[in-house]
């Protein structure tokens, strides 16, 4: 039994090790214990179970920790600069319709520099997937107060407390008009790597909030421990939709609800234009 289970952890490693640039020098940039390696291989085997060619699948990002991902990964990649990875992707998207185009983010880089982009990608129903990485801080430039980090809570500009109220990234892009919506953590990896998939296969914007850890500055600032601490505080908080949809509001406070939280059919934004296109010219497109 042992020498099954052995075989079956090494035929895993194998698929990530499948995705791997050969020739980028590791190890990573991220700090150890981070989140962004389990995001990172729970889209390996996303990609990897639905059988998509490497070939076509484009992966973008802006800047930020998360947004190193697409250089250690071997899709096509675009490391854009700070917010608009969004941008970029929709250009790749609308200019080769049938490739999957992948954005990896986190909460800073989407919500405050590249807001604008979020909202109106969630608008249009573009098909790109977005892995919105929810560390609730900048991570990369210094431990500074992003848009998701708590009210009350420290971050560097923030030394006696958040005065603002936070984002809810999955509620911004429901009310902005994408058309899946969903969350998870990187403690519940099976879940996020299936959420991946589901969203991968949609038509149409889909969101993917991952709820991660940045034990260096927003776990240090605000006495969370280590790592392994704030991960398994994540299992703690976490409560499954089909649950919480039986609690009151106050049983929710502090909870996190995972799971696919909104889903719809609607008209996608490619498809759209395609067809105004072809009602223009008579179906004879130059």
């Amino acid at each position: 039994m042992s020498t099954v289970v052995k075989e079956k952890d090494k035929q895993r490693s194998d698929v990530i090790l499948q995705y791997l640039r050969p020739r980028k020098a590791m190890p990573t940039v991220w700090c150890a214990g981070c989140g962004n390696g389990i995001v990172m291989s729970a889209i390996i085997r996303a990609v990897d179970n639905l059988g998509l060619s490497k070939d076509n699948v484009v992966m973008a990002s802006g800047i930020g920790c998360s947004s190193r991902m697409p250089i250690y990964l071997d899709f096509n990649a675009l490391h854009t600069t700070h917010g608009r990875a969004l941008a970029f992707a929709t250009g790749v998207k609308f200019a080769r319709p049938e490739l999957k185009v992948i954005v990896v983010t986190g909460d800073g880089d989407a919500l405050a520099i590249g807001g604008n982009h979020f909202i109106h990608a969630c608008r249009r129903n573009i098909d790109i997937t977005t892995v919105l990485i929810n560390n609730n801080i900048y991570g990369m430039t210094g431990g500074q107060g992003s848009p998701t980090t708590p009210a009350h809570a420290f971050s560097t500009t923030t030394p006696f407390g958040n005065a603002e109220k936070q984002f809810d990234p999955c509620g911004l892009a429901q009310a902005a008009g994408a058309s899946f919506v969903g969350r998870g953590t990187v403690y519940h990896t099976p879940q996020l790597e299936k959420l991946i998939m589901q969203a991968i296969e949609h038509r149409g914007f889909s969101l993917v909030e991952v709820i991660s850890n940045c034990h260096t500055y927003f776990g240090r600032l605000n006495k969370q421990g280590d790592a392994v601490t704030m991960i398994n505080d994540f299992k703690d908080r976490a409560v499954p939709l089909a649950k919480a949809q039986k609690m009151t509001p106050e049983e929710l406070k502090g909870k996190y609800v995972i799971g696919l939280l909104h889903k719809e059919e609607k008209t996608e934004f490619c498809d759209v234009y395609d067809d105004t296109v072809k009602h223009l010219t008579g179906g004879k497109q130059a």
